[in-house]
């Protein structure tokens, strides 16, 4: 006997969300989308997505509302907002948050949908970049009830590879943040390094070679290197402001938790000066600008 799938609504169609759309649709899944400029949509609905004209619209007819959003406050006025989600929501209806948002935001949020229309909320931050949003390898940290994300899961794994229940309604916005630490961390360290290299008459290009399976082995090291060393910062695959943001976020979650960050408030002093000079739509493997030589 074979079940129906849910009927998902999406609401984010940007680097990351339209992959994730087009796998969901290759899936089958009955798909409505809603995007603030509805041109980036057009795709979709060539493709047999519904076109919705309003976030509350998103959740005339859907089981599942799928959010990819650029920060808190673009969620915060998607959910809450004139013609938002609380306003189309409904008791049973589960919404799926993919973005990076505050911990203490998501909790707050989460616990005013449910008071305005009853609707579960999930946040489950993705890994991966768009790479890993196209292959459907992302690894998804999750925040909510148990039940919920049984429900969740299959679409999720539409989108993923590894799929972890971390906790309670923010737990995976805690999570997410901790990747991001490491992620921004680690890409400033890689700019450094190709500098460095380069300074001291070493072929950079041939580093993320050269630590491959070593200890100081990453997937930024061998996405980011490369791509610093050849001066590769085209096509765009994501951005240094989504770092700055994260970074800011967790330093953030660090004060309200007593917690110390001093390497991540530093990388995010650097990345904030690196987005000042014009780079904040930029790739971060422009990072190492920051370190080269401006003669």
């Amino acid at each position: 006997m074979s079940t129906a799938l849910p009927s998902l609504g999406f609401a984010g169609i940007g680097l990351m969300g339209l992959p994730m759309c087009r796998r969901l649709l290759a899936a089958g899944y009955p798909l409505t989308v809603w995007n603030r400029s509805a041109d980036k949509c057009a795709e979709l609905v060539a493709a047999g997505a519904r076109l919705a004209s309003s976030p509350a619209e998103l959740c005339a007819a859907v089981d599942m509302v799928l959010l990819c959003l650029a920060d808190t406050a673009v969620v915060r006025e998607v959910v809450f907002g004139e013609q938002g989600i609380a306003q189309g929501g409904r008791s049973g209806q589960l919404l799926v948050d993919l973005s990076s948002l505050e911990p203490t935001a998501t909790r707050e949020m989460a616990a005013a949908l449910a008071a305005l229309c009853g609707m579960a909320w999930l946040d489950a931050p993705v890994s991966g970049g768009t790479p890993g949003a196209e292959a459907g390898s992302l690894a998804i940290m999750v925040g909510g009830e148990a039940h919920d994300l049984a429900r969740a899961r299959p679409v999720l794994l539409t989108l993923g590879q590894r799929v972890t229940h971390m906790g309670a309604v923010g737990a995976g916005q805690v999570t997410k943040a901790c990747n991001q630490m490491i992620v921004a961390c680690n890409a400033l360290v890689i700019a450094e390094v190709v500098a460095l290299a380069e300074q001291s008459g070493v072929d950079a290009r041939l580093l993320a070679e050269a630590l491959a399976g070593g200890f100081a082995d990453s997937k930024p090291l061998q996405i980011l290197a490369p791509q610093m060393a050849e001066g590769r910062f085209e096509p765009v695959k994501w951005h240094v402001r989504t770092l700055l943001k994260d970074l800011d976020g967790a330093v953030k979650l660090s004060r309200e938790q007593g917690s110390a960050t001093p390497l991540s408030a530093l990388a995010a002093q650097l990345m904030r000066l690196h987005g000042s000079q014009g780079y904040l739509e930029k790739d971060p493997a422009t990072l190492v600008a920051l370190y080269r030589n401006k003669d």
